[in-house]
């Protein structure tokens, strides 16, 4: 079992598996993303950092409230400020789109990508940009509003 501090590589994340004719535990069954989680909470750490958004206050666009990412891609749930003042509403944000507001209560988010620079921005290390495929960006309030609102 490594501690984090120890892993280097990905193949540094896959479990030993169990003994012959046992059952595995999730340490020595998991592989990847799942055994960093619970290698991390085996010392304390919160690798996905899962706490509550800061809804002590309304974000805004010169103070949004800040949603860490290490992915290309973040889903921001807001339920209104004060906390549960309305229904989830699921927000998207991404490297291309860091900053999006809830239609509701018009509480503003932003990401702040803190995952790998290696590979480039554009090709988000798959090999193709998202408009290899035809899609494009669906259309928001937000790209309705007139600049000298912003």
């Amino acid at each position: 079992m490594s501690p984090n501090t120890e892993i280097k590589t990905i193949d540094d994340l896959v479990g030993p598996g169990a003994a012959p004719g046992t059952v595995p535990t999730d340490l020595e069954q998991s592989t990847g993303m799942e055994r960093l989680e619970i290698l991390g909470k085996m010392e304390g750490v919160d690798i996905f950092d899962m706490r509550p958004l800061d809804s002590s206050r309304l974000g805004t666009l010169d103070n949004p409230i800040v949603v860490r990412s290490a992915g290309d891609e973040q889903y921001n749930g807001c339920t209104g400020v004060p906390a549960d003042s309305h229904e989830v509403i699921w927000l998207t944000t991404s490297r291309e789109r860091p900053i999006e507001r809830c239609p509701e209560c018009g509480s503003v988010y932003k990401m702040e990508y803190i995952g790998p620079q290696d590979h480039g921005h554009d090709d988000h290390g798959h090999g193709h940009g998202h408009d290899a495929h035809g899609w494009v960006e669906p259309k928001t309030w937000a790209d309705l509003v007139k600049p000298s609102y912003w």
